[in-house]
This record gives C-alpha cells, sequence and structure tokens, in this order.
C-alpha cells in the first residue's frame, strides 16, 4: 500500500540545523513528485518546500528561503529537507506529501 515516511526530527536550539527525510512506496505509477508541508500548533498545514512539476526548479515558502534545501535521492521517491539557521517560528510537525498522500508527519521543535 500506499506509505511516506518521515525522519530526521527532533528538538534543536536556535540557530541550529536538521535533516528531514522522506522515502515513498507503494504508488503503483512510479511518479512521485515529493513536497514539504508543516503545521506548527493552532495553524493550518503550509507548503514549505518542493520541486516544480513544470521547470523542475526548487520551490520554496518564503519563510524558508535561503535556510531551507530540499533535495531527491538517486531513486526519486526520497526526498531531503534541510534545515539550517533554524527559528524557533519553524517549529512544528514537518509532513511529506505525494498524489494526494500525507505521511505521518516528524515533529521539529526549536527552542533553547
Amino acid at each position: 500500500q500506499v506509505q511516506l515516511v518521515e525522519s530526521g526530527g527532533g528538538l534543536v536550539q536556535p540557530g541550529g540545523s536538521l535533516r528531514l527525510s522522506c522515502t515513498a512506496s507503494g504508488f503503483t505509477n512510479n511518479r512521485y513528485a515529493l513536497q514539504w508541508y508543516r503545521q506548527a500548533p493552532r495553524n493550518e498545514r503550509d507548503f514549505v518546500a518542493g520541486f516544480s512539476t513544470l521547470s523542475g526548479n526548487p520551490n520554496y515558502a518564503d519563510s524558508v528561503k535561503g535556510r531551507f534545501t530540499i533535495s531527491s535521492g538517486n531513486a526519486r521517491n526520497t526526498s531531503y529537507l534541510q534545515m539550517n539557521s533554524l527559528k524557533p517560528e519553524d517549529t512544528a510537525v514537518y509532513y511529506c506529501y505525494n498524489q494526494g498522500y500525507w505521511g505521518q508527519g516528524t515533529r521539529v521543535t526549536v527552542s533553547s
């Protein structure tokens, strides 16, 4: 069955870094355009990063531009989100998304 599994979350101090990973499986059409979203307490789930299906270029939310970098593994069913210069406002559950399916999320807490 379809699965998206995120990992790499945790507690980090402001200014620190984390690398999130997402591995997708079970998509019978073998199409992967993995995206990252996040949801802070009492907020909606917001787009963070993904690759444009038209250009293949990465897209980022304004709030993370210059700090976060999305990449894919050699097998396109894997995505990474390198998060640098983390801020307390980056605290959220981070979700991986592909073709209408969501992972279970991985929690990132930025706090001193």
